[in-house]
């Protein structure tokens, strides 16, 4: 399949172009307004494979969870591409993008979802194929347990609220709390999921997880912080 992928749930957004399976991603980091860069990142990637966006098979984009206001930007592009070449669009979870960069089968993924606390979900990774074993989820970093047997973490969890998670990442195997998801993943995740996983433009839609996007003055007060 011909992709061009979207994933920016987190600080550091990142476009790729995947042909067949050999990919070539561009990142940006440290970008206060990653819309600006993000077409100019698609413009270089089409431009050096000699492809116009109507050659592609889809548009596929990191679904999240993650920042809303990322999510809702790579839903956007990829929505608006795939709307102006005809083309369908294949949602990705973001939380299986990170997954993919597991050093074992069994996958705790984590991620700081701001406001006290975290999106987590867990995988098996084979192969290079993602299974999902629990649904994208939110909770308070203290509510989130370690399974049993052997699983690796991954996700800016670990590293945010590394005293409430310390029991967890101790029964950890192994542990990578500066991964993030990547456009390539989202790309390899799109491409397994193949023509089952196209969605028309309009049908595509971010994975919130939580609706609420920031804490009211007594529910700052409630957990510590200040109003």
């Amino acid at each position: 399949m011909k992709l061009l992928a979207f994933e920016s749930s987190c600080e550091c957004a990142s476009v790729a172009l995947s042909l067949d399976g050999e990919i070539d991603m561009r990142q940006l980091d440290g970008h206060a307004n990653h819309s600006e860069h993000m077409l100019a990142l698609v413009r270089s990637l089409l431009a050096d494979a000699g492809l116009g966006v109507s050659a592609l098979d889809a548009v596929a984009f990191g679904a999240g969870p993650g920042a809303f206001t990322g999510l809702r930007l790579a839903c956007g592009l990829a929505q608006g591409l795939a709307l102006g070449a005809g083309l369908g669009v294949i949602p990705a979870c973001s939380l299986a993008a990170l997954a993919l960069q597991t050093a074992l089968p069994q996958t705790l993924v984590a991620t700081d979802a701001r406001m006290g606390e975290i999106y987590y979900g867990r995988y098996r990774v084979e192969h290079g194929m993602v299974t999902e074993l629990s649904a994208p989820a939110c909770c308070a970093p203290a509510d989130l347990s370690c399974p049993e047997g052997e699983w690796f973490g991954l996700g800016s969890a670990f590293a945010a609220y590394g005293g409430a998670l310390a029991s967890v990442r101790k029964g950890l195997a192994g542990c990578n709390p500066l991964a993030v998801p990547t456009a390539e993943a989202v790309a390899r995740l799109a491409a397994a999921q193949g023509e089952a996983g196209i969605v028309s433009a309009e049908r595509a839609v971010p994975l919130y997880v939580r609706n609420k996007v920031a804490l009211t003055v007594a529910e700052r007060l409630t957990r510590g912080n200040r109003a």
